[in-house]
Parts: C-alpha cells; sequence; structure tokens
C-alpha cells in the first residue's frame, strides 16, 4: 500500500510540475523567432488598416522606375497594415505585414508586400522579406520564379526601403 500512495504522489507532483512548466511566461512574453509566410498569409489584406494614401506618380519611379508601377500622375496607392501594427522603440515586431496596392484609374496594376521574418532571415535589410502578390493574397509567380524573397529584384526592395525613417516601412 505504501508504494502505491508513493507512486500516486509522484505523479501528482509530475503531472503538476508539466501544468505549472507549461503555463509559465516566457520572459520575452509572446514574442516570434521567425515568421514565414505563405499562400493564406496575406489574404484579406484589403480589410487591414489602411494607413496612406497617396496619388501621383511613385518618388520611388525617380531611382528605380518600375519598382511598385503606376508612376502616372493618375496613379494612387494605397498601403495596409495589419492590425495597425506599430514600431517598438523604432522597429516594428517580427511577423509585421505590409501590403501596398497600387492603382491607375481606379485599377489594380501591382500589389507589393512585406514581411518581417527576423532570425537573421535577411540581416542587410533588417530582416524583412519583400513580394509581389495577387488580389486573392496569394504570392505571385512569374513563370517559374515566385516573387518573393530577400533580394527581390536583385535587392531593389531594401535599397529602396533603407532609406525610411522607421525599419524599411515609408508609411507608419
Amino acid at each position: 500500500m505504501k508504494k502505491t500512495n508513493l507512486l500516486s504522489i509522484l505523479m501528482l507532483l509530475t503531472a503538476s510540475l508539466f501544468i505549472f512548466q507549461s503555463c509559465s511566461n516566457d520572459d520575452d512574453g509572446d514574442a516570434i523567432e521567425e515568421f514565414v509566410a505563405d499562400d493564406s498569409t496575406f489574404a484579406g489584406w484589403d480589410s487591414w488598416t489602411l494607413v496612406e494614401t497617396t496619388t501621383g506618380a511613385d518618388p520611388a519611379s525617380v531611382i528605380f522606375g518600375g519598382a511598385h508601377a503606376g508612376n502616372e500622375e493618375n496613379s494612387m496607392r494605397k498601403v495596409y497594415i495589419q492590425d495597425n501594427q506599430n514600431p517598438i522603440d523604432g522597429e516594428y515586431p517580427v511577423g509585421t505585414l505590409v501590403v501596398k496596392d497600387t492603382q491607375v484609374d481606379g485599377a489594380t496594376v501591382m500589389i507589393t508586400a512585406m514581411a518581417k521574418r527576423g532570425n537573421g532571415f535577411n540581416p542587410a535589410n533588417n530582416d524583412w522579406e519583400w513580394f509581389v502578390i495577387n488580389a486573392d493574397g496569394s504570392i505571385a509567380q512569374d513563370g517559374d520564379v515566385i516573387m518573393r524573397g530577400a533580394n527581390l529584384m536583385d535587392g531593389m526592395c531594401g535599397g529602396c526601403h533603407g532609406g525610411a525613417t522607421t525599419d524599411y516601412v515609408f508609411s507608419k
């Protein structure tokens, strides 16, 4: 009988330790080490928080030509950020998603996006990854090339976005 009671107590202690460990808070809260976008990540982007609308030729067109398309005076760019994410101490948290819908005469001509990946994915550009996406949020393809990466368009994205005053994001 003593062995049974001892075994029961040990099992109860083990279960209690597991429960307390599972419920404990990490020192870094809910921080994500790395975020990897997939074809469902940007779904519903047009229902996210609209943080900026600009009209006219894209200022980047002076440097990079057709970087985002819509370089005519009748162009409009709308920038959305999921969950209205804000920078913390000058940097956006891992998992931050930004989408830019470029339109000419009310018709979308290109949708570009960026995701803060983290974990040293792209240290030269503060771990941002760039995308061209379809209207449904899926990642676009050009033939066999999936339109995503740290050096999308041979580094053009980071080259321009590196000039933003807040962590590669011009809009906020």
